[in-house]
Order: C-alpha cells, then structure tokens, then sequence
C-alpha cells in the first residue's frame, strides 16, 4: 500500500472521495511548512513547494495500492497536476498531486493563491467531516 495525501475534492465529502474512499483513511494531517496551495480556475487546488513562503496546509491521508492511484484516482486528475512526493509536517514523505512544473507562469491568470486559507476545505468554505 502507498501513503497517499488528498487536499482537494478526493477529500472526505468531496466530489471525488469516491476515488479513495475504499481504502483505509489513515487521518487529518498537514504538509510541512514549505508549500503554497493555488485555486485553478476555482475548480480544484493545485500544492506548489515554496521553501521561502509556504505553510503547513490541511489535507487527508489515504492507505492507497499503487495500482488504484493508477487506474482510480489518477484519471480525474486534471492535466495541471501531476503525481508527487511532499513532505508532511511530522517529516514522513507521501505521494500526493501538485502543480505541473510552468503552469504557474503559463497560467497565471487561472491561478489565485489561496494559501492563508490553509486548504481547500477552509477556502471553499467546507465542513470538517464527522
């Protein structure tokens, strides 16, 4: 099984969740204090490393085969993210979806930082799951 951190609409009551929701969640948690978390034309988050201005950001941490990322999670993934390795505030390393590289530059104006929100649920204004 791989460790694999969701920040956006896989989350519990998200849109997508039905995509981890079969495998164990294994808790809330946060990524280390180096990451800015980005709106994509207000339709899904995008993580970005920013070792000068990031902080911790909320997500969730699913139990996940490799294989199910593959062929269950990965395909409802837009085209701006791809899969990654990020480091979570207690120092593990998880696999985890984040801006393609240059899409901050090409995309500018599709982007709005939301990162003082510390996620995506708190931006969009979401209720913490029982």
């Amino acid at each position: 099984m791989t460790a694999l951190f969701c920040s956006g609409d896989a989350m519990r009551g998200g849109r997508l969740h039905h995509n981890v929701s079969a495998h164990p969640f294994l808790g809330a948690v946060r990524t280390a204090p180096h990451y800015r978390m980005y709106s994509v034309r207000d339709a899904f988050p995008a993580l970005v490393d920013d070792p000068t201005g990031g902080v911790p950001l909320d997500g969730e941490i699913y139990d996940v085969p490799l294989a199910a990322i593959r062929t269950d999670f990965l395909p409802d993934e837009p085209p701006e993210l791809e899969l990654t390795v990020i480091e979570l505030d207690d120092g593990r390393d998880v696999l985890a979806v984040g801006l393609r590289p240059g899409v901050l530059d090409r995309q500018a104006g599709e982007l709005t930082d939301i990162t003082a929100h510390g996620g995506w649920r708190a931006y969009r204004g979401l209720p913490e799951p029982a």
